[in-house]
């Protein structure tokens, strides 16, 4: 797990954040299983570099995965469906662009929540609470320009295009958001 940097040093842990059909809440054990599917399945890790080796992933993920401030597991009716991650950005990652913001947006869902609304439900709720502990502080997100589902759900949230590149054989898409309106 990274150090957390300066920006997350002032948070503490959350309470609970309700949306229309959803609740975000810190990890618990029971969520491992989930957070090693996420990790494991081919289709979600179809633009994440692929799925991770379920048995790598069974050794490496800790009783309760995620335990910080700005990972959030995404319940639907009491089942987990997804986590949202709004981590300091990775120094060692190609293409890194940590000059337009510090903490990047990240999330998982499980396939049968596609489609749904409920990622931009819970990412908008989580992005809410990000502006609430850390007002103006951007936040950035990388996706490949094939994924067409998180190219939407960028536009939906309200990130703004800073540029494209290549990397890792593929066009990359790198946004940015904030909470603070800049002037007209």
């Amino acid at each position: 797990m990274q150090e957390e940097t300066d920006v997350f040093a002032s948070i503490d842990r959350f309470s609970p954040i309700k949306t229309e059909r959803l609740v975000l809440r810190e990890s618990e054990a029971r969520d491992r299983v989930t957070v090693i599917e996420l990790n494991a399945s081919p289709e979600v890790g179809t633009y994440l570099g692929g799925p991770r080796p379920r048995a790598e992933l069974e050794r490496m993920v800790p009783e309760v995965p995620g335990r910080r401030p700005g990972f959030f597991v995404v319940e639907l009716d009491g089942a987990t469906i997804g986590t949202i991650q709004l981590d300091p950005q990775d120094p060692e990652r190609p293409g890194n662009r940590r000059e337009a913001g510090e903490t990047e947006l990240g999330y998982l869902f499980l396939p049968e929540a596609w489609g749904r609304g409920y990622a931009t439900e819970a990412c908008a709720a989580a992005l809410d609470w990000f502006a609430g502990s850390l007002p103006g502080e951007p936040v950035v997100l990388y996706t490949q320009t094939a994924n067409a589902r998180s190219m939407r759900l960028a536009a939906k949230l309200g990130f703004t295009e800073l540029e494209r590149f290549e990397v890792y054989g593929a066009e990359q898409w790198f946004g940015v958001w904030s909470s603070v309106t800049p002037p007209a």
